[in-house]
């Protein structure tokens, strides 16, 4: 545990502490799914703040195991990169984006069978008042939001190759998050049923990928996250080197010593130094900066005074 990043640590904790609280309570007759489960907007047992408090609810001992192994995953990685405040933001927008769809396509369904014109209907054989129907719809679960941590990871490292079960070869990011996609599209429209809120994991892809693309477009606007000065350091280095490379850093040089190095010789000891530091900041952000060997480091400080 000490080795996962402070606020994927934090979110893991409270997650499993709220479902062992619903078994516990559930055995006194408390249920905490009716009460913090996110239900939909038009029932009576509808409250605000569910919008928040259904992400960290769960309904089974499987649906916590997956989602949390996704958020230890794939979240320690995405924390490392962004910083603890800009990871819960985004954690947190997702789910609750993941909500906001769900209650959605709820409100579409609930139009078009014209449900607000009845008093009572008849569900799998039971008559009951159509406000207790209504509130049968009720989401639980972090799928939203530890969906939108799988979109973020395969955006910045869209190439990084992983291997999935039952898949006995590794699959690069990107297309790992296409892949879902298209599975939750056509579980989706393949009809209700199965208990599982499609539209609400894509719905945390869809803020997800939403906020990303703000912040690529509005780099500034992360600042207000607070990312480490260290971090910052790292981000300041390596737009020093893409510069450098940019303006000729990788292009034939005048030798005053040709006797010593040839034109060619240097542009190919320049990309082979360039590959090493892409490397090293590259580890960085996934292991931090204390993960670096001595050797590593001295030629991370090295480069670093000649930028």
């Amino acid at each position: 545990m000490n080795s996962i990043p402070t606020m994927t640590k934090n979110l893991l904790i409270i997650n499993v502490l709220a479902y062992l609280a619903t078994l516990v309570l559930r055995m006194h007759g408390v249920d905490l799914t009716s009460l913090f489960g996110l239900h939909f907007c038009m029932a009576s047992d509808f409250h605000i703040y569910q919008l928040l408090t259904y992400m960290f609810l769960h309904g089974g001992f499987t649906h916590i195991l997956f989602n949390m192994f996704a958020l230890w995953m794939f979240g320690s990685v995405i924390e490392r990169v962004w910083g603890p405040r800009k990871f819960l933001f985004y954690y947190i927008c997702c789910g609750v984006g993941a909500g906001l769809i769900q209650e959605a396509v709820q409100y579409g369904t609930y139009m078009y069978e014209g449900l607000g014109a009845y008093d009572y209907v008849n569900a799998g054989g039971v008559q009951m008042t159509t406000d207790a129907y209504v509130n049968l719809w009720t989401t639980i679960g972090a799928s939203g939001a530890v969906y939108g941590i799988l979109l973020a990871f395969g955006m910045i490292f869209p190439n990084e190759r992983l291997f999935i079960i039952p898949f006995p070869f590794p699959i690069k990011a990107k297309w790992l998050v296409v892949g879902y996609i298209a599975i939750e599209l056509f579980s989706a429209m393949s009809g209700p049923g199965d208990g599982v809120a499609h539209m609400a994991h894509l719905g945390g892809m869809l803020f997800g990928f939403l906020l990303i693309r703000y912040w690529q477009y509005h780099p500034d606007s992360s600042g207000r996250f607070g990312r480490s000065q260290g971090m910052e350091f790292f981000d300041n280095l390596k737009r020093k080197f893409d510069e450098r490379r940019q303006n000729g850093g990788m292009h034939a040089h005048h030798n005053p010593d040709p006797r010593r190095e040839t034109d060619e010789e240097y542009n190919a000891r320049q990309r082979r130094n360039q590959e090493e530091i892409d490397a090293i900041l590259d580890k960085i952000r996934k292991s931090g900066y204390a993960s670096l060997t001595k050797a590593e480091k001295e030629k991370l400080f090295e480069q670093s005074r000649k930028s």
